[in-house]
């Protein structure tokens, strides 16, 4: 400044400085003016909050300024060419990838919703209480979440013949089982299909058959045989009853199992010969009878002659009235002495199945009788006494040689037969 007082007159200096007061009241001015004019603007970038002023003209300007690319799925408060004001607030939010698997199903979404929850509402998606879903609907939206969810669905059990249905959304059958309260004991004869290891699929139900097996003792009668021994003290083919026979009995144990609180097998475990039976006895002659005498020749031939034809009448006739006689015996068929014992399809312990070895339906054909084949062949039409006509339709395990056994439709009058010494005779 005194260089410039040397170099210049007094009345210069004082225009000089005066020309750069102006000068510097003016730039300040300026600045003044341009800082006045900015606008103010709060930005708020994924809830972090910032003021920032601008003099940008548009709010995309302004996000470039401060660093915001702003993608397509990203959410944005105001318009990108909307023009910046003083106070304008402007929210961004960007979007988050997540991927959504549904009962093996996968697909990605872009959001920028805050929870699961919301996330879930905003693309109209919603699941049962009795859905599996791998995050709470609180949790918030975390770029590469990844969301399961597997859906319920209705599986049927049959347990014991009862019929149900439950909800699952998988696992194994024993799973399942135990979801559902059903007790088993697996040391059981129980059968359980699918196995318990086996997993549990919409389009097969589950089954439990429950199995008891249980002991039944039953007593039955055992037949006597006939027996015959000669006789020559009676004439020959004459009979004569020595002693009527008697029954004997047999102790049987059976295993009994039930499915569903059905017989479903019935097997003998043990049997057990309680009281013999005694033979029926029967004496058979042998005496042969005496030989007529041969006729004599004197002098009465002609009245023997007539005495011989009246003889030889009376053999006729008595010959031809014991052949009537066999005849009538034998009128139908064959005739047997059989032991004869009584069953019925109700009975415990005897034949359960309502069908015989031949096929045909106790229920509708009920006079039918058991027999060993060897000796009355099946099919054969019989007559049975005290029982009426019947047919030779079945077998069994214990009749052998001369016994039968007749089928009644009830226990009791099967009971009440019990066993006896009858006559058969073949019909046809």
């Amino acid at each position: 400044m005194r260089i410039i007082q040397k170099l210049m007159p007094a009345s210069k200096m004082k225009l000089v400085i005066s020309s750069i007061g102006v000068l510097a009241l003016i730039l300040f001015s300026g600045h003044l003016l341009f800082e006045g004019t900015q606008a103010e603007v709060v930005i708020v970038d994924n809830d972090e909050k910032q003021t920032v002023h601008t003099h940008t003209d548009t709010v995309e300007d302004l996000l470039n300024e401060v660093g915001i690319t702003v993608s397509e799925h990203d959410d944005l408060s105001h318009d990108a060419d909307e023009t910046v004001v003083n106070g304008m607030e402007i929210e961004f939010v960007s979007a988050k990838q997540i991927s959504l698997e549904i009962d093996g199903d996968e697909q990605e979404y872009n959001t920028t919703e805050g929870t699961i929850g919301e996330f879930l509402a905003a693309n109209n998606l919603s699941f049962e209480e009795r859905d599996d879903v791998s995050h709470d609907k609180k949790e918030a939206i975390k770029d590469g979440l990844h969301i399961e969810v597997n859906q319920a669905y209705e599986v049927e059990i049959n347990d014991g013949g009862d019929e149900d249905t439950f909800w699952t959304t998988g696992g194994s059958v024993e799973e399942l089982l135990a979801e559902a309260d059903i007790d088993y004991d697996q040391d059981s004869d129980d059968e359980i299909k699918p196995g318990l290891s086996d997993d549990v699929t919409k389009d097969t139900p589950i089954e439990i058959v429950r199995v008891q097996k249980d002991e039944d003792e039953v007593t039955e009668a055992i037949a006597f045989e006939t027996e015959t021994k000669e006789d020559s003290s009676l004439a020959k083919g004459e009979e004569q009853v020595v002693s009527e026979g008697e029954q004997g009995t047999v102790k049987k144990i059976f295993e009994i199992i039930t499915e569903n609180g059905e017989e479903a097998e019935r097997n003998l475990v043990s049997e057990e010969v309680t009281e013999e039976s005694e033979n029926r006895v029967v004496a058979v002659g042998t005496k042969e009878s005496d030989p007529d005498p041969e006729p004599q020749e004197d002098s009465n031939l002609v009245t023997l002659s007539s005495d011989s034809s009246e003889s030889d009448n009376n053999t006729e006739s008595a010959s031809a009235s014991e052949s009537e006689s066999e005849s009538k015996r034998n009128a139908g068929g064959e005739t047997y002495t059989m032991s004869a014992s009584a069953y019925t399809v109700n009975c415990s312990g005897c034949s359960g199945s309502g069908y015989t070895a031949t096929g045909i339906n106790l229920n509708e054909n009920p006079k039918v009788i058991a027999v060993d084949p060897n000796v009355i062949p099946l099919g054969t039409k019989v007559w049975v006494e005290g029982y009426g006509e019947a047919i030779a339709g079945d077998t069994g395990g214990s009749i052998n040689g001369n016994k039968i056994d007749l089928h009644f439709q009830s226990r009791q009058d099967a009971l009440a037969f019990g066993r006896q010494t009858v006559e058969l005779r073949i019909i046809d």
